[in-house]
């Protein structure tokens, strides 16, 4: 079998749910997964060509009025055993994090304290904000009663205990700074 990507995996995952559109899918990304996976519409829509050619989705295209045809992806057999195979194999990696304030502040003793205090700070905020989010999309999920609901409250709580350590961190640090 073909190895492929981990955007073509993401994207057969998400045809597994009630997403068939480029659009549905970029709004499933940004709504429910884009604190760990980020996918672009310049990366959806050629990988659901590829999926196609391959035979692992097939597109049913409909007509609509006064718009654009709408076309809607569905996984097949092929797809269903290409995403199960992937889901078996074991974690290539563990995940390298590249976080612009930790390297900011790796060379803060080119600034000033109140410069990077204010970093910090505003950056306590952003993931304060984040965790507000978080707890949202939480809320939704819980709404839901089907079986993979479950499992995207695991990555969620993932993502929400994440951003609790890195809000920790920045009172942790700002502690330290301002003694």
């Amino acid at each position: 079998m073909k190895n492929y990507n981990h955007t073509t995996y993401s994207i057969l995952g998400i045809l597994t749910t009630e997403c068939r559109t480029g659009y549905a899918i970029k709004q499933l990304i940004d709504e429910s997964l884009s604190h760990f996976w980020k996918i672009s519409y310049g990366q959806i829509y050629p990988t659901l060509k590829m999926i196609v050619q391959d035979g692992l989705a097939e597109v049913h295209t409909s007509t609509q009025k006064g718009k654009p045809d709408r076309n809607e992806y569905f996984l097949t057999p092929k797809g269903r055993d290409a995403l199960k195979t992937w889901l078996e194999e074991p974690v290539e990696q563990i995940p390298v994090e590249r976080n612009e304030i930790l390297l900011k502040l790796f060379f803060g003793s080119y600034q000033s304290k109140e410069s990077t205090i204010s970093l910090i700070e505003e950056y306590k905020q952003k993931l304060e904000a984040r965790y507000e989010t978080y707890k949202n999309i939480e809320h939704t999920i819980s709404t839901y009663n089907n079986d993979a609901s479950q499992y995207w409250l695991f990555t969620l709580d993932y993502g929400k205990r994440i951003t609790m350590a890195a809000i920790e961190w920045c009172t942790s640090t700002l502690n330290q700074i301002s003694v």
